[in-house]
């Protein structure tokens, strides 16, 4: 009976899983399909702890809930004051410890298993993977949080990389054939397999991290599912492989997105920078303009078109659009959003970003709907994009972005481009629309400038 019980409830959150990774693909559902996604995870928890066989002490009882609710003290106090500019850093470090758990699973359970070839190739498939997702994803933090501001290529790093990984596989090989149950073995298979995962993504730039993300989440979910066969857990196993191949699948969404094989994005070190791209100097003269002289020509447009990037989330500018916004469509402007797939520092980075300042989400437009409306637009304002945008992508076979899908801001009928500086982005190149007829300078922080175009507009009434 209780073991039927067991299951049904397993059953139930298998679907809430589902339901709930289905709610997530649209921005309007996201927040319930999240909140169902953690209703089924909680039943499943509390299910997973009474129903569990064997005697186990009230003191253990004890430390489990009390675990539980460090971690979830911790983890809602943690994302309720996170910064949206950090949250890239933060999903990195969750997926980190996502990873961290399947590899200690696997050090746990391993001396139980010794001589059982299927169950200690689950456990050591699951440890090593979750190994390499957990110290990848703590890299991939550093990167994210500026701790390592570099990429970092040795010498013939591929040729590195591949002896360790293809030792990593022999070795563990080795130990499921002989059934040796040494210990010390186990920890230099732990041990090589966090060097790998060090290794596999610091010589990856800052331009490819989304797809990193992505992949490295796909790992832990991956991870997560031998856990789940390990232990015969339904859920544990649906959770795992879900969370596998959506992160496999974003993955390749990102990078088509960017029209970049997924080999090229973990051994090309795209966004790496090179000393010559970033020293190319100026490509002709650019044309600046102020807050007062663009708030006229805001006022007299029909459609604007606003196209985000990482620079309006490190200047925490999302609300003065949202204020740019309203202030334009009270004089029948028409606006609305550009969002590139690999925008910002994650997958979805603006969406959440602009759905914390309220803008509409039929607003939010992606790059395939988008792209015809820009011939048709009187101003298109690009705040904090840089590579997105950047023409050369289409007219230089020479870049290292050529072949990349782009938004296609030149073809409306003015540009502006709000950044700090004349600085390149994270390809490292110049951008060619800076330098077009029709593209002008708005330089300054955005959240400053925007500010300061908001007062003007005001000032026109």
């Amino acid at each position: 009976m209780h073991l039927d019980i067991q299951h049904i409830i397993y059953l139930l959150s298998s679907v809430t899983f589902i339901l709930g990774l289905k709610m997530l693909s649209n921005a309007k559902t996201a927040k319930n399909g999240n909140s169902l996604a953690a209703v089924g995870m909680i039943a499943a928890m509390i299910t997973a702890i009474v129903f569990h066989e064997g005697a186990v002490s009230p003191l253990v009882y004890g430390l489990i809930f009390v675990a539980i609710a460090v971690g979830t003290v911790v983890g809602w106090l943690t994302a309720k004051r996170v910064q949206m500019t950090k949250m890239p850093e933060l999903v990195s470090l969750f997926n980190g410890m996502g990873g961290a758990c399947a590899a200690l699973i696997g050090l746990v359970e391993f001396h139980h298993y010794v001589g059982d070839s299927m169950s200690m190739s689950v456990i050591l498939a699951g440890m090593v993977i979750g190994s390499v997702s957990f110290s990848g994803s703590m890299i991939a933090w550093a990167k994210l949080n500026g701790k390592i501001k570099n990429a970092i290529r040795f010498p013939k790093y591929n040729i590195l990389n591949t002896i360790i990984l293809i030792g990593l596989f022999v070795y563990a090989a080795w130990m499921v054939w002989t059934g040796t149950g040494s210990e010390m073995h186990l920890y230099v298979l732990f041990a090589a397999a966090l060097g790998y995962g060090i290794l596999f993504v610091l010589p990856i730039g800052g331009a490819d991290m989304p797809v990193v993300i992505s992949l490295l989440n796909s790992f832990t979910g991956l991870a997560a599912a031998f856990g789940g066969f390990l232990y015969g857990n339904q859920v544990m196993l649906t959770g795992g492989i879900l969370v596998g191949s959506a992160g496999t699948l974003l993955t390749l969404v990102m990078c088509k997105a960017m029209n970049r094989p997924l080999f090229n994005v973990i051994f090309g070190a795209f966004g790496a920078g090179t000393t010559a791209a970033s020293e190319a100097g100026p490509q002709g003269n650019v044309k600046e303009v102020g807050p007062s002289d663009l708030a006229v020509q805001l006022n007299y447009s029909k459609k604007v078109i606003i196209v985000p990037g990482y620079g309006l989330a490190v200047a925490q500018a999302q609300h003065v659009i949202k204020e740019l916004e309203t202030i334009l469509e009270e004089r029948g402007v028409e606006v609305s959003y550009a969002i590139h797939p690999v925008a910002g520092r994650m997958p979805g980075h603006m969406n959440v970003l602009l759905a914390e300042s309220n803008v509409e989400y039929d607003k939010l437009k992606e790059m395939d709907d988008i792209n015809p409306e820009f011939a048709q637009t009187d101003v298109v304002l690009v705040v904090g994009a840089n590579d997105v945008v950047n023409p050369a992508a289409k007219t230089d076979p020479s870049s290292p972005i050529y072949g990349m899908p782009i938004l296609d801001v030149e073809n409306a009928k003015a540009c502006i481009v709000n950044k700090r500086s004349m600085k390149p982005g994270y390809a490292g190149i110049e951008n060619e629309l800076f330098f077009r007829d029709k593209t002008q300078m708005l330089f300054g922080d955005a959240k400053k400038v925007l500010s300061e175009l908001v007062a003007e507009l005001k000032a026109l009434d």
